[in-house]
């Protein structure tokens, strides 16, 4: 078995899918904890049938993201892989509604517009090609192989041109290294075995993929780390033509839901860091400064060391560190300004927490703090009774097991997949220094009662331009994360959002804010659509947490007043729909001047603002377009 190692082993697993079930009412909560357990393929066809009866027809209520509707077709046997993909939705609190094409119909499907394929209408697409249908053809050069591998490229972006036009998340898994070597290590030397020009095609469709949009499903890694033999067996091939063993199939959907996971913005945010025996070995309370293991030269050491490069390098990508440490402040410092040893310093963290609290409680501060949900948190903790505690108060928190040995924190945090990530911005790359800046700016304004004056002295610049290609990537990711603050919660992908920049029926602004701290990247998104003569709807309006509380809301409508205006636009209609996360936002227009107009009885509202009437907002933001 392919052992999900950083899930929970649950030892009555069982008796409690039975309790489950045998409930009086669905119990989600229940059965998404055994789905976020490290349990193997038979649990997992188990569990997804006790799901399929429990919530036949209606998914349950409280999830995360909306139900994805994932459609798998390819060259093998995958009727056997649908049941993982189910089960790690649930894992991550969605839920997911599988169809599996008919075996080796692909091309047929996706060729064909009343196939059952796009009669399901999916919202994702998983193309599937197995290693010995792509390299069925006998090559005898190099050249040969080189058409080949180009003929092959041309063929998969004809098949996801057609689910990209119809707005698909499009996930597309490299070819499995299952054909044998002519050559052995040096098989590239043969320029035409099926062996080496696999690899050649998996490199090769990497940047095919993403000029394309569509995000590779990469066996690789898993495959090198688990062993082919765990996930291919040449006699089921034969006899079933499944190129995926079912012990593999519940890794396997893992891999894709993480993927699917992280476009819905359901990856962690901010990585929160225990200290004692995770960041170090031992307690800096009790061992002092030079008793704590940390350096080179000790095996535990260098293994504190490597989740502290670790961590450090995830900061470079964008994730937020925090620190949440039962200790007293003084002594938890210590380390981060004094110890010669420590790759991370106080700078690096976003957000340093250290008392003698509870760990829910802290979590909870620390989200707050931050201005994010506690579910892109992602702690970790050597200890596991904590690491139960959050589980249990905190269930929405990531929290993977580490094990006894810190030689195996980082390949169990990596091996998650809850810090994957499917498009890398310029705003990701600077993220954790924009939090840290912002942590500056809070403890600048505690020290300050003229709140005006401390507005005036941070200088605001508010950056603004219309939607374009430069900025797709940060614009699409945005509308996808943004739950707090936004309106409607309403979902674009890009290629929607592309469609959107030369709509003359569309006025959109992208949004960034620059202040005395620093840049503090895109921080807000609007799309308003004209939609009868003098009037537009704001369609989306979404805006960080992060910057609350300095007038960036008023600055957003006064340059969208302005852009509405020169488009002869005298009525703005604004909508307010709840969710579950933006209660925070639903007096937003009625703050700004706006005038009731009706509101419902699931607490959705729609507000007027007279354009001929209106005076721009104070606000001590400088607004310029670039």
């Amino acid at each position: 078995m392919i052992e999900l190692e950083w899930l929970p082993a649950v030892d009555d697993w069982s008796a409690r899918l039975t309790q489950a079930r045998s409930s009086d009412s669905p119990d989600w909560p229940a059965l998404r904890s055994l789905a976020a357990s490290s349990i193997d393929f038979l649990q997992t066809d188990r569990l997804d049938r006790v799901l399929g009866k429990t919530f036949a027809g209606a998914p349950p209520e409280g999830l995360a993201a909306p139900v994805v509707r994932i459609a798998v077709t390819g060259s093998a046997t995958l009727s056997h892989l649908a049941p993982a993909l189910r089960i790690a939705a649930a894992r991550r609190n969605m839920w997911a509604e599988v169809h599996v094409g008919e075996y080796g119909q692909y091309h047929q499907e996706l060729e064909d517009p009343d196939s059952a394929l796009w009669q399901f209408n999916p919202t994702a697409l998983l193309i599937a090609l197995d290693a010995r249908h792509l390299f069925a053809r006998q090559l005898n050069s190099a050249e040969e192989a080189a058409g080949h591998v180009a003929q092959l490229l041309d063929r998969c972006e004809a098949l996801w041109a057609k689910a990209r036009a119809r707005g698909l998340h499009v996930i597309h898994q490299t070819a499995m290294p299952v054909l044998p070597q002519l050559a052995g290590n040096n098989e590239h030397r043969v320029g035409w075995s099926a062996a080496g020009t696999l690899a050649v095609y998996n490199e090769a469709l990497r940047a095919r993929a993403d000029a394309a949009g569509v995000d590779l499903l990469d066996l690789s890694p898993a495959i090198a780390a688990d062993g082919l033999k765990l996930w291919h067996d040449p006699a089921l091939w034969h006899r079933a033509k499944q190129e995926v063993t079912i012990r593999a199939a519940p890794a396997y959907g893992d891999l894709v839901m993480r993927l699917i996971a992280a476009r819905a913005g359901r990856s962690a945010k901010c990585l929160v860091l225990d200290l004692d025996n995770t960041l170090w070995g031992g307690v800096i309370g009790d061992d002092g400064l030079a008793g704590i293991v940390l350096g080179q030269g000790n095996a535990a050491g260098e293994a504190h060391l490597a989740l502290q490069a670790y961590a450090r390098d995830l900061t470079r990508r964008g994730v937020i560190l925090a620190v949440c440490s039962k200790n007293d402040e003084a002594n938890a410092l210590e380390p981060f300004d004094q110890h010669p040893d420590m790759l991370l310093r106080r700078s690096d963290i976003a957000c340093f927490v250290a008392n003698w609290q509870d760990k829910a409680t802290n979590l909870r501060r620390i989200a707050a703090e931050l201005n994010i949900g506690t579910d892109t948190l992602l702690f970790v903790d050597d200890n596991p009774a904590e690491r139960a505690l959050i589980r249990r108060e905190l269930p929405e928190v990531m929290v993977p097991e580490l094990g006894d040995d810190p030689s195996l924190y980082v390949d169990r945090i990596a091996a998650s997949g809850w810090l994957e990530a499917t498009a890398l911005t310029d705003d990701d790359l600077v993220r954790a220094s924009q939090y840290q800046a912002n942590a500056q700016r809070t403890a600048a304004r505690a020290d300050v009662t003229d709140i005006d004056a401390y507005l005036r002295s941070l200088t605001m610049e508010m950056r603004w331009r219309s939607f374009d290609r430069i900025g797709l990537s940060r614009v699409a990711q945005l509308i996808n994360k943004s739950n707090q603050f936004n309106l409607t919660t309403r979902r674009y992908n890009e290629a929607e959002i592309e469609a959107m920049i030369n709509d003359p029926a569309v006025l959109s602004l992208q949004l960034r804010l620059l202040d005395s701290f620093g840049d503090n990247g895109m921080i807000s998104v609007l799309i308003a659509r004209l939609t009868e003569a003098g009037t537009a709807e704001i369609d989306t309006w979404l805006m960080s947490c992060r910057v609350l509380g300095r007038g960036a809301e008023a600055a957003a409508l006064n340059l969208l007043v302005q852009q509405a205006q020169a488009c002869g636009v005298e009525r703005l209609i604004g909508r307010y729909l709840p969710s579950a996360k933006n209660g925070m936002v639903a007096a937003h227009y009625e703050k700004l001047g706006f005038v009731l107009l009706e509101r419902g009885e699931d607490g959705s509202s729609t507000w007027q603002l007279d354009l001929t009437q209106f005076t721009p907002l104070p606000c001590h933001i400088e607004c310029t377009e670039g």
